[in-house]
């Protein structure tokens, strides 16, 4: 609770948010960590794949209103990260967070702060989007995905009356 609570701009005042009734209180990103915020559907794959390795992970948050995974990582002045959905919170960013071990409202921890500081290492992290991005495109229905862009469409293609299309 400690290396989170740091982050604050009073620590003493985010224990206090903690222990409220809605239990999150607001951190800045960019000096201990920053923040990758991912779709859901990739969020999750990717974690099950980064939990796979022999390496400590970061911690992983979860926003069950926006369908969003959040992974803590170094902080990277520089940080481009570039896809689909993909949000990047470095310096000068804020993200609200509960208190560890602790779900408040719609945000819950997939992966707790262990208190070490570890963080999840933005290569790996990266190889696992990309598997999870291949495994999603392998295993979806084709004909309800765009062919150029990979969006979901509206509604899936029909078939010709003349076994076209």
């Amino acid at each position: 609770m400690e290396w989170l609570a740091a982050a604050a701009s009073d620590p003493r005042i985010c224990k206090r948010q903690w222990h409220d009734e809605g239990g999150v209180a607001v951190l800045a990103c960019g000096r201990f960590w920053d923040v990758l915020s991912v779709p859901e559907d990739l969020g999750v794959p990717a974690l099950d794949a980064l939990l796979c390795i022999p390496q400590p992970p970061g911690p992983a948050l979860a926003d069950a209103a926006a369908r969003r995974v959040a992974f803590f990582l170094p902080p990277d002045p520089q940080g481009r990260w570039i896809g689909s959905g993909i949000r990047y919170a470095g310096r000068g960013a804020w993200i609200a967070v509960p208190a560890p071990h602790r779900v408040a409202g719609r945000l819950r921890w997939l992966v707790p702060p262990d208190g070490t500081g570890s963080l999840f290492v933005p290569a790996a992290v990266e190889l696992a989007l990309q598997l999870a991005l291949g495994r999603r495109a392998t295993h979806g229905d084709p004909k309800r995905r765009c062919p150029m862009c990979g969006a979901p469409r509206a509604r899936p293609l029909q078939r010709g009356t003349d076994g076209t299309g």
